[in-house]
């Protein structure tokens, strides 16, 4: 009969207490094995290619290189490695960075040590670990309506821009060096593509959806 090979784990975080209690909860799972820990990204890239764990434990705000940063980089090299984001953040942003680096998983830091050996075990098996909390982020997210998209030329663009500055027509022509009745055609046409009915309108669309520079 084969034995099996235990999962080789890694640990990043920043704080030696958050990385001491990890560690006795891999001790105590017969089929887990602590191969190196790091206390930031820098650190993780290099530790990593020297142990070469099945799984890392990845927090994402550290210093130096943070865990969204060092996800990539590991990724990039050893994409076999299995990576899941355990942090105390659930916040948008966090967690749709970590998954979009290529984390197979992301928990907060209050999971229970059953619930975060679970998931080492189903990532060594492809399978995604997410907190409710990341969970509802993405499901917010799918939901979400989709971001308008409006057919502007480069000119109209530029023409926008000076309204968002609060040009008058005459004073975006001599910017321009253009005639008032070209300004006035191209702002015609902006308002026109944005489904705005007057210049504030428009602005206000422009600023709200970065539209200009």
């Amino acid at each position: 009969m084969t034995e099996t090979k235990p999962i080789r784990v890694m640990l990043v975080d920043d704080h030696t207490v958050v990385r001491s209690g990890l560690g006795a909860v891999l001790s105590s799972s017969e089929d887990m094995l602590l191969v190196g820990e790091a206390s930031d990204g820098e650190e993780a890239v290099r530790v990593c290619q020297r142990v070469g764990p099945d799984v890392i434990l990845m927090d994402l705000l550290m210093p130096k290189m943070d865990g969204v940063a060092a996800t990539k980089a590991i990724l990039a090299a050893c994409p076999q490695i299995k990576i899941i984001a355990l942090t105390s953040f659930k916040e948008k942003e966090y967690v749709e960075g970590a998954l979009k680096a290529g984390a197979t998983g992301y928990l907060l830091k209050n999971v229970s040590a059953e619930e975060l050996v679970a998931a080492i075990r189903r990532a060594v098996s492809g399978q995604p670990s997410l907190s409710p909390e990341a969970a509802q982020v993405l499901i917010r997210k799918v939901n979400e309506p989709a971001e308008p998209t409006y057919d502007i030329t480069e000119r109209e663009k530029e023409i926008l821009a000076l309204m968002v500055e609060g040009l008058s027509n005459a004073d975006i022509a001599n910017r321009l060096i253009v005639s008032q009745s070209t300004v006035k055609f191209h702002v015609s046409n902006v308002l026109s593509k944005l489904g705005a009915t007057s210049r504030t309108e428009a602005v206000a669309l422009a600023i709200k959806h970065n539209l200009v520079k």
